[in-house]
C-alpha cells in the first residue's frame, strides 16, 4: 500500500525535535535517557528497558535508541516495556529497528504500553501481558499553530498517522484498518486477556510461584537463624545433677576385698554409727490475752512520762499565774 504524505509532513518530525530542544533549553534540562540496555553480549538473552515516554519534550531521540540496539548481538532479545507513549515517529523508527534486529525479539508488557508504545509492542516476535497490565490504542494527536490551511493539513496528517497506526495492528492482529480505527477512535484499553484474545498479544503470563524451599544445612542456615553459640563465654550447657554415690563400699571396693569382707565391714560401720538424736522441739506458746494485747499500747509503762503529760494540770506554773493576775 502506498501513502502519499501531505506536503508538510516531511518536516513534522523535525520541527518536533526542535521545538523540544528549545524547551530542554528554556527549562535548563538536559534529555534523559528512556531506555537502558543489558546483556548485549550475552550468550543467552539481552534486556531492553523502555520506562519512559518515547522520545517527546524530554526524553531521548530514535537515533540514539537505535545506535545502541546494534551493539547488541545475544541471540534473544526481550524488550520490557512500561510507557505511556510519547511521539509517533521516534516509535515507529524504534519498532521497525526491533523489527530487523537479527534477534528473537520477545515484548514483555511489565505496566502499561500505550499509545505509540503499543505499536512498539506489536514489532516483537513474541508479546507478553504480564500480570495486571494494560494495553491501550488510541488515535493520533499534535498540536498545530497557523491559519485555517495549516489547520486543514494537521488534520489530514493526524488521519494518515493514526490510519498507519491501524495498519500495524491489523497487521498483528487480523481486521481491517476500519475496524482498528474504530477500536482507537473509542480509545480502547486491553487487559491482558482481552489483549490475547483481541489477537494483539500471546500469552497473558500468569504469576509464577516458586518451588517449596529444602531444608537448609545447619552450615547453610544465615546467622541470624543460626542457634547463639555461648561457648565464648565458657557456657558448657545445663548443669546436670551428678548420680549419688552408693552408701557404704563402691562396687570397685568389694571386687577388690571380696564380698564376705565387704559385708563385715558393712555390719561394722552401720553398728559404729550413733543414733539420730531427736530434733528440739520449741517451747510451747505462752497463751496470749487478746484484750491484754490491745489495750497495751493504751497504757503507758513509764510512770515518770505520764507524770510529765499532766503535770501541768496539777501544778501550774507560778510565774504564769503571776502574769495572769497582772
Amino acid at each position: 500500500m502506498k501513502i502519499t504524505l501531505p506536503g508538510k509532513a516531511a518536516t513534522f518530525q523535525a520541527n518536533q525535535r526542535e521545538r523540544a530542544e528549545k524547551q530542554r533549553k528554556q527549562l535548563g534540562v538536559e534529555a534523559r535517557s528512556w531506555y537502558r540496555i543489558t546483556n548485549a553480549a550475552s550468550d543467552t538473552e539481552a534486556e531492553v528497558m523502555l520506562y519512559d515516554e518515547i522520545g517527546g519534550w524530554f526524553g531521548a531521540t530514535a537515533d540514539e535508541f537505535i545506535a545502541d540496539l546494534r551493539g547488541i548481538t545475544a541471540p534473544n532479545l526481550r524488550v520490557r516495556v512500561n510507557s505511556p507513549g510519547g511521539s509517533v515517529f521516534e516509535g515507529i523508527a524504534i519498532a521497525n529497528a526491533l523489527r530487523s534486529h537479527p534477534a528473537n525479539v520477545t515484548v514483555q508488557v511489565d505496566g502499561i504500553a500505550a499509545s505509540i508504545a503499543s505499536v512498539i509492542a506489536m514489532s516483537g516476535d513474541r508479546i507478553e501481558m504480564a500480570p495486571n497490565t494494560m494495553l491501550m490504542i488510541h488515535d493520533a494527536s499534535g498540536v498545530c499553530m497557523g491559519n485555517a490551511a495549516d489547520m486543514a493539513e494537521m488534520g489530514e496528517l493526524l488521519d494518515l498517522i493514526s490510519d498507519n497506526i491501524a495498519d500495524a495492528y491489523a497487521a498483528r492482529a487480523g481486521g481491517t484498518r476500519a475496524e482498528w480505527r474504530d477500536r482507537m477512535r473509542a480509545e480502547t484499553w486491553y487487559l491482558p486477556e482481552d489483549a490475547v484474545e483481541a489477537g494483539l498479544a500471546d500469552e497473558a503470563v500468569q504469576t509464577r510461584k516458586t518451588a517449596e524451599p529444602a531444608e537448609p544445612d545447619e552450615d547453610d542456615q544465615p546467622d541470624m537463624v543460626r542457634p547463639f553459640d555461648l561457648a565464648a563465654y565458657g557456657y558448657t550447657g545445663p548443669r546436670r545433677e551428678q548420680p549419688k554415690a552408693e552408701a557404704g563400699l563402691t562396687e570397685d571396693i568389694r571386687s577388690l576385698i571380696g564380698e564376705e569382707v565387704a559385708t563385715q565391714l558393712r555390719a561394722a560401720v552401720t553398728l559404729a554409727e550413733p543414733a539420730a538424736e531427736p530434733a528440739p522441739q520449741a517451747p510451747a506458746a505462752e497463751p496470749v490475752d487478746e484484750w491484754s494485747a490491745l489495750v497495751a499500747a493504751l497504757i503507758p509503762d513509764d510512770t515518770d512520762d505520764w507524770s510529765a503529760l499532766v503535770s501541768h494540770l496539777t501544778d501550774p506554773d507560778t510565774s504564769s499565774s503571776a502574769a495572769t493576775d497582772a
